[in-house]
Formats: C-alpha cells, structure tokens, sequence
C-alpha cells in the first residue's frame, strides 16, 4: 500500500492538494493501491465535501480523526427529519434561511442552529446547541453522528473543551481533551497526551511492512511521529517549494525551509526525496554533498501530468489577443502585477483581453483594482473552474507568481499549446518557459520595486503579441509538454514504487 500523508484540503485547494490528485490517478492507472491521509481537524465542513470536490475516490481518503471509528469517508446524508426523530422535546417551530436554520423551543431558554450541506435539500450537516445564551455543544453528521464538540463559558465565550467520536451504533470510540492547545486522547485501553503520540499511533496501527510506501506531503507536527512509527516501511518525501533560504546561506552554512528541516536532517533514514523539477533537483543534490558530505537519492517526478495535448476547435480557434492566468487568489501569486501589466499593455494593444481563473481571500481587492484601472470591460476574475478544456482557447498565459516550485497551471498551459511570460525564478517558470522560443523569462533581482516587476511583464507581453511569431511559440510549447505527459510520468513513478 502508498500511504501519502498530507494536512488539510479546503474549497480553494493548494497546488499541494491538486499534485496529491494527479499522483491518485497516477496509482489508479498504474494498479497500485493508494491511501491519501488527511490529519487536520474540519469543523466547519465535511472532509468528504472538500475531498470529492478536487477528484478524489472516497475510498481513496483517510482522515485521522476517523479512522478509529467504523465511520467511513462519506457525504452528507442525515437528514433534518433523521435530527428531528432523535428530538425528545416536539414543541418548537423550525426557521430555515437557506442553508442554515434555528430550531426554537417553547418552553426553555434554548434554541438549535441548524447547518445543511446546501441551499435547497435537508441533508444536515452540523448542529449547534445554545441554552440560556451560551453554546453548549456542536454534533457534527455524515450518515451518522460522526463527533461531537462541548463547550463552556469562559472570559465572556464558549470554550471548547472535549470532542468525543462516535462509531456508527452510537457508542464511544475515543475522546479528545483540550485545554488551552493542549490535549490529550482518551482510548478504552490507551491515553495519548499530544497529537504528536496520536499520530504516531496511528501510523503504527497501520502495521507496516517493507511492502509499504509512505510518501509524506506535509511533515509539520507529523514527520517525526511518522519516522518514529514506520518501521521497515519506505519514506519518500515530496518537496513541494523552495528547499532553502537562498539568502541566509553562505559558503559555510545553508539555511534549510524549516518545513522540510527535519527530514533533511533525517535524510539517512528517507528512503528518496521527489523534487517535480531537474534543477531542483540538481541543487538539493550539490548542496547535501557540500553541507552534509552525502547525497540522498532525489528523483524528479513531476507533481501533475497530461493525460494528452489540447488543441483549439479548428472552426473556433484562440481567441485573438487573449491572455489568461490560473492560481489561488493569493497575495504571493501577485496578481495584481498582472491586471496593472496588462492594463498598461492594452494602451499598446487594443484587443488585449485578461480572464482570471481560480478563487480566494484576495478576489475582493483585485475587483477593485480592475474597476480603478477601468478595465472591467477587458480584464475579468472567472472564478473557479475546470480548466480542462479552457487553456486552448486563449493566446497567452500570464504569470506573476515570484516563487513556484512547479506551477500545475503552467504544465496545463503548454499542454493546450500555450506560450508563456513569467519571471525569471526557481524553478517553474524556467522548466516551462524556453525564452525567446515558447514565451518570455522577465529577469528580476532582489532590489527591485512593484512597478519594475509590472513593467517588465507589460513589455514581454507586448513584445508577444507584436513581435513573436506566436505559431512557432506554440508548436514550442506543445513540444515541452511531451515531456509532461502522463505516460511518461507513471513510468517514473513505476521507477520509484518497487
């Protein structure tokens, strides 16, 4: 079995999540039985919702917190009249208002908020109960009561003090403590006192051979339970970002990203570490023989791949002047630069469109920005969607993204055929852009300011649409993409998994 450890997943998934996907279907086309493991609390959703919405099997999926019951990965299916049943008191009125409602009883100081799973059916998915104006408790539904949370009053707010999970028959499976951060987990026969020991017993329970694989995503709060616990099974870790502070090391002394520290420093017992590019991997191999002496086995395997090449329709074709971007609507991925590039660019070019796929935090403020700029009628934010077939339709993919270890948007890009402009930085950009061939590597340095980066952007954007011979960019960009597709990846992955 291929154990891959992660921490949490939510609606707007990391490229982290999305590279744990490409690796399931991966497995699925290889035949090989895979586990992906999520250790994070979600309280505010069902896991089942987030991990099916990304693409994963729900057998598939193994969330810590349930694994110890008889519960399984699952939708909501309980129902507001399965709630209702278990409701002793039958004097109340019920008050929905779209996806939540409150249940209010006559005769006590007391009253139910209801949370359903959408806006229109009865399926339930969280309830929370107030008596005499304070939150006493939270149950929380799939096909069953899966956990529930208590709570008490404490500095004037609920304070959370005990979560206790449930198998499907109603009885105890264990309790969690809590106590400021602290907590401990109560088992019939065993008491854990962190969630370090939680999840070491967990990996144990596993009962791992040297059949075993473990490939671990995310390691904080997790790797050393992991390592402790695994036995003769093999650990592979997956280095996701930038592996090293590039200006906190010297010829002396390197400063390793505190995220894979640890495993870097018990690389003896990592059976391979997976970078998704060469150079990455040609640096992390040179550093570990200057600073440590020895290199341990680092593979490139890239974290997505393409099932084929995507072309335009021949009767529709790329939309004339067309440039997209694809990302989470984060700060880092510094979109902004990219609406201020092209709205300078469209001064220049007057066709020039923006769509802006994807979601997050970050959406409200760069609405603003495109309705400042008076570019509401040629920059649009999208929204999420499946890209699938999109990326054929436009003439350019626009990045301003200033750290990318691989970026799956750029993969997908020149597998539709798409050239690309992005900065000049490890170690996406440089692995999809060939500059001057299928796009435009804009050079940057530590001292520069925004407006310098956006000019930059503006002027490799027009120098495509202007000066590129824009068909000979995209047979460019369809020729790197061979190398991403998903035959070749299982096979280097076939390579790994022995």
């Amino acid at each position: 079995m291929i154990y891959n450890f992660n921490l949490g997943i939510g609606w707007a998934s990391s490229g982290v999540e999305y590279a744990q996907l490409y690796r399931a279907r991966i497995f699925r086309g290889l035949g090989l039985p895979a586990k992906f493991i999520f250790t994070d609390m979600f309280p505010q959703e069902n896991i089942e919702h987030f991990t099916a919405n990304i693409g994963f099997n729900d057998d598939e999926v193994i969330w810590l917190y349930t694994y110890f019951t008889d519960f399984k990965t699952a939708p909501v299916t309980y129902t507001l009249g399965d709630f209702e049943e278990t409701l002793s008191d039958k004097d109340y009125k019920l008050v929905r208002n779209g996806k939540t409602a409150r249940i209010i009883f006559n005769h006590e100081d007391k009253f139910l908020t209801l949370y359903f799973s959408d806006q229109e059916e009865r399926k339930l998915h969280r309830v929370e109960y107030v008596s005499h104006g304070y939150l006493i408790r939270k149950d929380y539904f799939t096909y069953g009561r899966i956990y529930s949370e208590y709570y008490a009053p404490l500095n004037g707010s609920a304070h959370l003090y005990l979560r206790r999970f449930f198998n499907t028959d109603g009885s105890t499976a264990y309790e969690q403590m809590i106590d400021d951060g602290n907590m401990m987990f109560r088992f019939p026969d065993h008491i854990f006192y962190s969630k370090e020991e939680f999840v070491g017993y967990f990996v144990k329970s596993l009962n791992l051979t040297d059949k075993d694989t473990l490939i671990i995503d995310r390691t904080t709060g997790i790797g050393q339970s992991i390592l402790e616990n695994c036995g003769y099974a093999r650990i592979g870790i997956v280095v996701h970002a930038e592996h090293y502070s590039p200006g906190s090391s010297n010829d002396d002394y390197i400063l390793w990203n505190n995220f894979y520290e640890y495993t870097f420093d018990m690389a003896r017992h990592i059976s391979f570490f997976i970078t998704s590019t060469d150079a990455q991997r040609d640096v992390m191999t040179e550093q570990f023989k200057k600073y440590v002496g020895k290199a341990p086995e680092v593979v490139t395997i890239p974290v997505g791949s393409l099932s084929r090449l995507r072309y335009p329709l021949p009767e529709k074709g790329r939309r004339p002047f067309s440039c997209v971007t694809a990302s989470r609507l984060a700060t880092e991925k510094h979109l902004d630069w990219v609406i201020e590039a092209c709205v300078k660019a469209h001064e220049e070019a007057e066709e020039l469109t923006l769509d802006i796929y994807g979601e997050g935090k970050e959406g409200e403020a760069l609405e603003k920005l495109i309705t400042e700029r008076k570019a509401d009628s040629y920059i649009h934010l999208v929204g999420q969607h499946d890209m699938t077939d999109v990326y054929q339709n436009y003439e350019l993919y626009v990045s301003g993204s200033t750290s990318e270890g691989f970026g799956l948007s750029l993969m997908e890009a020149v597998g539709a055929g798409l050239p690309i402009v992005g900065f000049d930085v490890p170690y996406g950009n440089p692995t999809f852009i060939d500059h001057g061939k299928n796009g435009y590597l804009v050079p940057v340095d530590e001292e520069m300011s925004p407006q310098e980066y956006i000019e930059g952007l503006r002027r490799a954007i027009v120098k495509y649409f202007t000066e590129a011979d824009r068909s000979a960019f995209e047979k460019a960009s369809y020729d790197k993409a061979e190398n991403f597709l998903t035959k070749k990846v299982m096979q280097k992955w076939k390579d790994v998994i022995r």
